[in-house]
């Protein structure tokens, strides 16, 4: 019988592989191999300090080396620049994260067309922020120049900070000189989700973050996202989550 390739018979976990990496910073080799994807860390101050080769095409800059260091305010045209460092401050300052963001970018050549961007703060081991990671993901859809891409962002960003509101979809659309079925299959196409899962995605983050980082009850948790009900918020989130908003919030608050 041949030997296995088995150095040890314990168990592999997250933590074991994250303590034997030779190089941490695999991730920015594997978006390295992409064009579509823009990766990057930055620093406290919004420095970058990895990047993905994607966005030194777009930059139109030699080397990797031409963008760490530096802030989007450097790199970036106006009002791109002030856009994206405004977002920066908002993870860096409060630890908010930006999820599935539809914002204009730049694409390869220079020209600007339409992303999806996430960026989650990054903690050290005292959950100091110590800086950012993200990705904007190219939609590969109409230009700057696409009223439609626009309008939808316009209301969905409406629905992300009107959450708390009793909205109608039909309203939302019209706000924005959409028809519903209109608004329904870009929304579908952008996102994968239908307007009405947008709106419970973007209330059900909301508590989320309310549970983990606060004090106020379940109650008033469920009212300041938009549930009038209780009993209906508890059972949408553990949906949604797995878990009801007792058990996140006790999770929650076991972290390190």
């Amino acid at each position: 019988m041949g030997e296995q390739n088995v150095t040890t018979g314990e168990q592999v976990t997250r933590e074991s592989i994250g303590e034997l990496l030779a190089n941490p910073w695999f991730c920015e080799e594997l978006f390295d191999r992409t064009e579509d994807i823009v990766f990057f860390i930055k620093d406290r101050q919004a420095r970058y300090v990895a990047v993905s080769n994607s966005l030194v095409a777009r930059c139109r800059v030699s080397s990797k080396g031409d963008l760490l260091g530096k802030t989007c305010l450097e790199l970036f045209p106006e009002p791109l620049a002030s856009f994206f460092t405004e977002q920066d401050r908002q993870v860096l300052d409060k630890g908010v994260d930006v999820a599935g963001r539809l914002e204009l970018h730049l694409y390869l050549g220079g020209a600007r067309g339409w992303c999806l961007t996430d960026k989650i703060p990054l903690y050290d081991r005292a959950q100091n922020v110590i800086g950012l990671a993200g990705i904007s993901r190219d939609l590969h859809g109409p230009g700057e120049s696409s009223a439609a891409f626009k309008q939808v962002a316009e209301a969905v960003e409406y629905l992300r900070t009107h959450f708390s509101e009793s909205l109608r979809i039909g309203d939302l659309a019209e706000k924005v000189g959409l028809s519903i079925s209109r608004f329904e299959r870009l929304v579908s196409k952008i996102y994968g989700l239908n307007p009405n899962q947008l709106l419970i995605k973007s209330r059900i983050d909301a508590a989320s973050q309310m549970l983990a980082d606060g004090n106020d009850s379940i109650a008033d948790i469920a009212y300041a996202c938009g549930y009038a009900d209780h009993s209906a918020f508890t059972r949408q989130f553990r949906s949604a989550v797995g878990l009801t908003p007792s058990q996140f919030r006790a999770a929650a608050k076991q972290k390190p």
